[in-house]
């Protein structure tokens, strides 16, 4: 995706970190899972930052400091665009929290992680991420799910990448970002613009109009204003559609 203005970089957003506020707090799940404890040393540490269109939130090659996660707004994970044409690994929608394996290995990252629109980010820093690995078998329940279900999902997004109908593929994008687990804050509708679907599944803003059009008429979806509401999330996930389309 290209922007007029320079993207910023994770510094960038940190230097306009703040104290988040209760009712951002209240859409951090896992915060759920913790003991009174837990939960009072896991606020202290946690903060929030506004990201504005085009700005990274992780970059390839940089060390992790953050767990991140997605308060408001929407970010794509994606590949390096130095080594080829860039490949989008999955959408991150609200609630969803990402990069838990980077954060466990201390590694450097691997993908990078971009803005889509103004969006609210979460960070939980590496050192209090650890301490609640040792010490909380409530967050340890919650990533190691995390984890398996993230598993899961790259490897249907293998999947996706096979197939030839680009209905299909944008019906198998979408029940991703509904994740129950991975996305849970996104209820029952998802704001999102098709142009930005379109950047999400990789095919044009006219062919995902298209692909909307087949899935509202099969029952699966309805797109009301500035959104999609998920009328048959299993049928998004596994259905098929009567005839590929090119």
């Amino acid at each position: 995706m290209s922007n007029s203005t320079p993207s910023r970089t994770g510094s960038q957003l940190r230097e306009r970190a703040r104290t988040p506020t209760v009712q951002e707090l209240s859409q951090i799940p896992w915060l759920q899972a913790l003991t009174e404890g837990e939960r009072v040393r896991a606020e202290d540490a946690l903060v929030v930052s506004e990201a504005q269109s085009g700005d990274f939130i992780c970059r390839i090659g940089r060390p992790v400091t953050y767990w991140f996660g997605l308060v408001d707004g929407l970010l794509k994970m994606s590949n390096d665009d130095s080594q080829g044409p860039v490949i989008t690994f999955t959408g991150v929608a609200p609630g969803g929290w990402f990069g838990e394996g980077t954060v466990l290995k201390h590694e450097h990252y691997r993908y990078n992680i971009q803005a889509l629109r103004k969006s609210r980010v979460a960070g939980l820093p590496v050192e209090t991420f650890d301490w609640l690995l040792d010490h909380s078998l409530g967050f340890n329940r919650f990533v190691m799910h995390q984890l398996n279900e993230r598993l899961g999902q790259f490897i249907a997004a293998r999947e996706i990448d096979r197939l030839n109908n680009p209905d299909l593929r944008v019906a198998r994008n979408l029940a991703a970002l509904f994740h129950p687990l991975l996305s849970p804050n996104v209820g029952g509708i998802l704001r999102i613009t098709q142009q930005e679907l379109a950047y999400l599944v990789g095919l044009s803003r006219q062919r995902v109009n298209e692909a909307l059009s087949t899935l509202t008429a099969k029952g699966w979806i309805r797109v009301e204003y500035g959104g999609v509401r998920v009328l048959d999330l299993q049928s998004l996930r596994s259905g098929a559609l009567d005839a590929p389309t090119d």
